[in-house]
């Protein structure tokens, strides 16, 4: 190859390589029909934080072992697992929530509270968002199952549990829901 066809070509690769490293990509919409966001680091169109927080006073929500009228019984159902920044129902998880539906069949005066909870990684704001949608993504699901929406309750812990420092797979018993009895 002569001097002048080599330097030629390395200018060449060298204007494609240049080229593809100062573009930047947009994010891109999650448009496969689950929850999950990748590597994200935004709150999508919808999920919107106005980040104004307030207070709860005694009467409006938990207190102790309280939800309202409702004693709070830890530990009767299992805890739905998700994978890393997404509120999507795995598979395996799916027979905890029938099982979650079953019982409140069996035990029509008791309720049902979904703790969203997510890890460290992320912002507070963003993971109280995703807290959000898993425990929506629960209830959801226990409404297909012929559970009256009215019957449970949702909220969102975000990442104020959750154990800062611990790798991503170590964090993975912080990425569930809780599934709450709610008893009068």
């Amino acid at each position: 190859m002569n001097k002048n066809a080599h330097t030629s070509l390395t200018l060449i690769l060298s204007i494609f390589v240049l080229s593809a490293c100062s573009r930047t990509q947009a994010p891109s919409q999650y448009s496969d029909g689950s929850n999950s966001l990748g590597d994200m680091d935004f709150i999508p169109d919808g999920d919107t934080f106005d980040g104004s927080l307030q207070e709860r006073n005694e009467g409006d929500g938990i207190s102790n072992d309280k939800y309202g009228d409702f004693t709070m019984v830890e530990g009767m159902l299992p805890s739905i697992y998700f994978g890393f920044d997404s509120s999507s129902v795995g598979a395996s998880e799916r027979s905890k929530i029938q099982q979650a539906a079953e019982y409140l069949e069996q035990n029509s005066e008791h309720h049902l509270l979904v703790e969203g909870h997510c890890d460290w990684y992320g912002t507070s704001e963003y993971n109280l968002v995703l807290g959000d949608r898993r425990a929506n993504s629960i209830g959801n699901y226990i409404d297909t199952l012929g559970i009256n929406p009215e019957r449970i309750e949702k909220l969102s812990k975000g990442s104020l549990e959750a154990t800062s420092g611990l790798s991503k797979a170590q964090s993975s018993q912080n990425r569930r829901a809780d599934l709450i009895v709610l008893k009068k």
